[in-house]
């Protein structure tokens, strides 16, 4: 019986220090990065740098997720949708969520810097302190455009990828951060209509909260035609073909339905559909620049 309470409590602790990684967050942005760096290149990645970028970033990704834990325990243990997470419950104390941050981020310099390239991790590093310190702790309480400002913290991955193959800054790299960086306000936003209530209750001055639902949508809308007009520029300057951009019409085709339809139907769970469809649009947005990427190489094969 003894043993048994020793396993659970292990395993307990376990999950609870992986879910302060937020794993799902962290896929998405280290799915963009490999992307970016697959791009940066016409044929294959080094392995050395696949790898060891991939949990590289990887590793800087879940030390910003897990110092935005400690930030926001606080507002965490009121909001909802955030109340069951490992701090707010005390499976994890302030103290040791800290050291895991600190460790994680320490790791992910080194593999970076020694392993990949020292642009690499300086980016990274940059990266990292504009999410987990920047947005967490300053601009998430400042302004009704925090998302806006912050969205450039989690627009940095394909960028990251890229340089970790070239250790140089390439204007198609910027590209990739631009269609993350315009995706990111109607992405949160439409996930901020739905839970405004969870904001509006920890005085956080998400945009529903200080300037209405109504003005929100109309922001969504807007920036969705932004993010569609920026989708289309990798086709544009030719660093991808007609594959990509049959793909990114149809996805943005949908988005604009998700975002024209909010107009009209004020339902909040169509707010909450259109944000996960968001996601699903980024991770098909990119899987069409790698694919349209290879497509070439693959024809010679055919």
């Amino acid at each position: 019986m003894q043993e048994q309470t020793k396993t659970e409590t292990v395993e307990i602790s376990w999950r609870d220090y992986y879910a302060l990684c937020k794993p799902n967050v962290v896929a998405l942005i280290v799915f963009t990065a490999v992307v970016g760096m697959f791009l940066a290149t016409p044929g294959m990645v080094p392995w050395h740098v696949l790898i060891y970028g991939t949990i590289g970033i990887g590793l800087a990704s879940a030390s910003a997720a897990t110092i935005n834990h400690v930030v926001d325990h606080k507002i965490d243990s009121i909001m909802a949708r955030t109340k069951k997470r490992p701090l707010p419950k005390g499976n994890v104390s302030i103290a040791n969520a800290i050291i895991f941050a600190w460790f994680l981020g320490t790791i992910s310099m080194g593999i970076l810097a020694f392993l990949v390239n020292p642009l690499t991790a300086g980016l990274t590093a940059i990266s990292l302190i504009g999410y987990g310190v920047i947005y967490s702790m300053f601009l998430k309480r400042a302004t009704p455009q925090n998302i806006v400002i912050g969205g450039a913290a989690g627009a940095a991955p394909p960028v990251l990828g890229w340089v970790a193959v070239t250790g140089t800054l390439d204007p198609n790299a910027l590209l990739l951060f631009l269609i993350i960086f315009a995706w990111t306000p109607p992405h949160f936003w439409a996930l901020a209509i739905y839970r405004r209530e969870d904001y509006k209750a920890v005085d956080i001055p998400m945009l529903p909260v200080t300037h209405g639902v109504e003005f929100t949508r109309l922001h969504i809308l807007l920036y969705t035609i932004i993010m569609c007009i920026v989708t289309i520029l990798p086709y544009l300057v030719k660093m991808s073909g007609f594959f990509y951009l049959v793909c990114s019409t149809l996805l943005n085709a949908g988005f604009l339905y998700y975002a024209i339809r909010m107009q009209f139907d004020h339902d909040d769970r169509l707010a909450m559909k259109t944000f996960s469809y968001s996601i699903i649009y980024l991770m098909l947005m990119f899987a069409a620049l790698l694919i349209d990427h290879y497509i070439p190489l693959i024809s010679q094969f055919i």
